[in-house]
């Protein structure tokens, strides 16, 4: 008897699965999920109760709050990306796949994004509110927000990459990852900063969406050659 031919998926179909499971896996460990989210809440709840109720002082220091407490929540949604994959064997599989690592790296990186990074743009501006910011300036935060948490994801998953096997690589992902979050996070709290101020934010959103670009482009073969590394 003829024996089938054996079918290798194709690229779309690979990054399709990758999707699936990823938003599976995150959907039964709902903990993992839950997390980060609810520590971008807590952290910027807090801030009222320690500096005060003056709207006016949390005003000015608002958009600062909700960057730096999105940049610790993605960091810690972001210390298991790879981490299971790495364990269980699959993240050697994956790198030994025939199809590009880059983009199985990206579309593992867009349903993280989904699930981790959406939900804090879409919590953003009730937060905002809380703390006093004009409403004016609540659409710029959510636009800065939009450009800058892939960015988030796709800088701190290059340092996830590297410490994936070791056996406590989360202090060191700190130590590598926030340096380079620092430009991003000055011209982000810059933008909405400027849109309270009636002032056009523009050239602040065409200098995200360059990081944006720039770290699309690259941040993906960094991470599959770091993944690379590791797997050896």
């Amino acid at each position: 008897m003829n024996q089938p031919a054996f079918h290798e998926p194709g690229l779309f179909e690979v990054i399709r699965a990758v999707l699936r499971r990823e938003i599976t896996l995150a959907y039964r460990h709902r903990g993992e999920l839950i997390n980060p989210l609810m520590f971008f809440v807590i952290v910027i709840t807090l801030f009222p109760l320690g500096i005060g109720p003056e709207l006016n002082t949390l005003q000015r220091i608002a958009p600062g709050i909700i960057w730096v407490a999105a940049l610790l929540a993605t960091l810690l949604s972001l210390d298991t990306v790879f981490r299971s994959d790495f364990e269980d064997g699959s993240l050697e599989q994956m790198v030994l796949s025939p199809q590009p690592l880059p983009l199985i790296v990206l579309a593992k990186l867009t349903a993280h994004w989904m699930l981790a990074g959406l939900p804090l743009i879409l919590l953003a501006p009730l937060l905002g509110y809380m703390l006093a910011m004009p409403l004016d300036a609540l659409p710029p935060l959510m636009a800065t927000l939009a450009l800058g948490t892939p960015v988030l994801t796709l800088i701190g998953a290059i340092g996830v990459a590297l410490t994936v096997g070791l056996n406590r690589g989360s202090a060191l992902l700190s130590l590598l990852v926030l340096p380079l979050y620092i430009p991003l996070l000055i011209f982000a709290a810059s933008a909405v900063d400027t849109a309270a101020s009636g002032m056009s934010i523009t050239g602040h959103l065409l200098i995200l969406g360059a990081l944006l670009v720039f770290t699309l482009t690259l941040a993906p073969l960094a991470i599959s050659a770091a993944l690379r590394i590791s797997t050896t």
